[in-house]
């Protein structure tokens, strides 16, 4: 079924009769070319770029509650590429091209929203760090724009530009950056991947990966055994869970990372703000209501919930930026399970049994990466080798201490992130 403006009206007309469902619901077959454990955005990616790049279509993602209900849908929709190391800039680079044709590669309306995401200058050593930030991006091909005081009031008037502990001095504008729909990017590869032929397999959870000889040989499911050839892990905050039902220890912590969402206001933010000294970043959604989080609540845990002295802290870095929003009141929250990993980048690479691919370590970057990831694992999942891009993303950097991706530069300790 494809999507045109003529269908929408159409369908309109017709009391929305014509409208059939988007995927198919199959049961799982008993063997597959390559098996996909986790049914969120890098898992559906993953599969769509199988088929689409490399012809793989005998594939089978499985999801063990509904696609698209994890961390996909539980993030505050930001995508940019304003990455200053070698490694992780050129992959978000590259992650961001695949953003920009990604609605007229699936057909299907994700609404990416290139508004901009704008980070604040607090001190003259702040500016001096984007202004090398902003020549990293300039030179890997990426858009970076240093503002004045005056050219951040004329983009976003709300701010508190006099505050005393945090006066604002400029800031750098990404402008190919903005937000798009967290859940519509699921179901766009989601459908796009059962057109060719991947089966999506809901409430089916792994309870175990089948190995033998040193190599995986499928897994074990509450909907019965399903052997494959190769099988790869892409759970997010379920990494290391998933890890150890094949014998592996993962560097990786899972935390909760915290999101709020206000009720729905008149347009008064157009871009996405950063705030870095506050740990806050803010943008509104097109249904009119402030989207807006900040950091971990800073303790291991899977529970898919918050605690309330991290939610405060969100709601003091909020009235720090613009307290006018203080009026507003806040809808909903919802926390995510991260899978941070120890030098703040992602992992992309295979393991030390053969058929089995890892994908994890995501940290902030889980939901920007959502295209790039797909295309990048399923790269190494049909040749055996990385993409060019995601090459640094290794697991073994951990052992060896070499290719440390100090993104953040704090070194390479989790409770530092």
């Amino acid at each position: 079924m494809g999507y045109s403006g003529f269908r929408v009206i159409r369908e309109g007309l017709r009391r929305r009769t014509g409208w059939t469902p988007v995927w198919r619901d199959p049961a799982p077959q008993s063997e597959y070319d390559v098996v996909i454990i986790g049914g969120g955005g890098h898992g559906l990616s993953t599969a769509y770029y199988l088929a689409k790049e490399h012809g793989i279509t005998n594939v089978a993602v499985l999801e063990k509650g509904y696609l698209g209900g994890g961390n996909v849908g539980r993030n505050t929709t930001i995508v940019r590429a304003n990455y200053l190391l070698p490694g992780n800039s050129e992959f978000y680079s590259h992650s961001l091209k695949l953003w920009e044709g990604m609605e007229q590669d699936l057909n299907y309306n994700t609404m990416m929203s290139q508004r901009g995401v704008l980070s604040l200058v607090h001190s003259d050593g702040q500016r001096d760090a984007f202004v090398r930030r902003g020549n990293m991006m300039i030179s890997q091909g990426d858009d970076a724009e240093l503002l004045d005081r005056e050219g951040v009031r004329a983009l976003v008037p709300l701010i508190d530009f006099d505050n005393p502990r945090f006066p604002v001095y400029g800031g750098l504008l990404h402008r190919r950056g903005g937000t798009a729909r967290h859940d519509a990017v699921a179901w766009g590869y989601a459908r796009a991947a059962d057109r060719r032929g991947v089966d999506l397999i809901q409430n089916c959870e792994v309870t175990g990966i089948d190995i033998e000889g040193g190599a995986v040989r499928g897994v074990q499911t509450t909907r019965g055994p399903i052997r494959a050839k190769k099988v790869a892990i892409v759970v997010a905050g379920r990494s290391s869970q998933v890890a150890a039902m094949a014998g592996m220890r993962l560097p990786i912590e899972s935390h909760v990372l915290q999101a709020f969402v206000s009720e729905g206001l008149k347009p008064i933010l157009d871009t996405v703000v950063s705030f870095g000294m506050g740990h806050f970043y803010i943008s509104q959604s097109d249904k009119g209501g402030l989207v807006f989080g900040g950091d971990l609540d800073f303790y291991a845990s899977y529970a898919g919930r918050g605690n309330l002295p991290m939610a405060e802290h969100v709601m003091e870095a909020a009235m720090t930026l613009m307290p006018a929003i203080g009026k507003a009141r806040v809808l909903r929250s919802w926390g995510g399970i991260m899978d941070m990993s120890p030098d703040g980048s992602p992992i992309i690479d295979t393991t030390d049994t053969a058929g089995l691919f890892l994908n994890c370590g995501w940290c902030y970057g889980g939901f920007k990466a959502v295209p790039a990831s797909g295309f990048a694992t399923a790269h190494l999942i049909a040749t055996g080798q990385p993409h060019a891009p995601a090459a640094r993303f290794r697991l073994d950097r951990f052992r060896t201490g070499r290719g440390l991706l100090d993104e953040e530069g704090t070194g390479s300790q989790h409770n530092l992130h």
